[in-house]
């Protein structure tokens, strides 16, 4: 299955991933996690997306899609994947179908902005291998380690505040219109967050099987 996870920043898109992952056993391909390893690494695509994240702005189209085609392109994808954070714009979704990629479904979780200010400023990130957590929702076994690799979870520079209400205010204008685009294609299913992860990924998971 070919699937699309959409949702405001903080919605849950990448804990819910994970489930549905190992659910179907095909892989995430999470745009946020690639680019990150690439500002890690000092490379230049990472230096070019770098201001990009830090201001909360989307990273340009031609920098996105370059990583997608590849990543889309290895063996691991044959038999489905996830997209979380891609594509953001109508745009990406055009270059989507421009490269043949047939998507199955798009999930869509909705939360509202208050709640979200609320999660975000308490989820902490592997910087290593990317993994997520929660200090309320999704705890690590040690407090501030990560389950998979054992470094040291740290707060993403673009969960301040500040930046949040940014990163809201750019779904809200340039990614939100891709519901309708994918309702146009018959494809979005709507799926509402809830306080409970399990119960969101209950409503997620049946939304796959309709």
């Amino acid at each position: 299955m070919r699937l699309i996870l959409m949702g405001a920043p903080g919605a849950g898109k990448g804990t819910q991933a994970e489930i549905i992952s190992e659910t179907l056993r095909i892989p995430t391909i999470s745009t946020g996690n690639i680019i990150r390893e690439a500002l890690k690494s000092g490379s230049a695509m990472g230096r070019k997306a770098k201001q990009y994240m830090v201001d909360g702005r989307l990273v340009p189209d031609d920098i996105v899609i370059g990583i997608i085609r590849d990543r889309l392109a290895q063996p691991d994808c044959a038999n489905g994947f996830i997209l979380d954070g891609f594509p953001r714009t109508i745009p990406q979704a055009e270059a989507l179908d421009r490269m043949g990629v047939d998507i199955d479904r798009v999930i869509d979780i909705e939360v509202d902005d208050e709640t979200i200010a609320r999660r975000v400023s308490g989820r902490r990130i592997c910087p290593s291998c990317g993994a997520s957590y929660h200090v309320d929702y999704k705890r690590p076994t040690v407090e501030d380690i990560c389950d998979r690799c054992g470094d040291t979870l740290v707060q993403r520079p673009d969960d301040h505040p500040d930046t949040v209400r940014e990163r809201l205010r750019v779904y809200h204008e340039q990614t939100e219109p891709l519901k309708s685009y994918y309702v146009a294609a018959g494809k979005l299913y709507a799926v509402e967050g809830q306080e409970e992860i399990s119960d969101t990924s209950r409503l997620v998971l049946a939304a796959l099987e309709n």
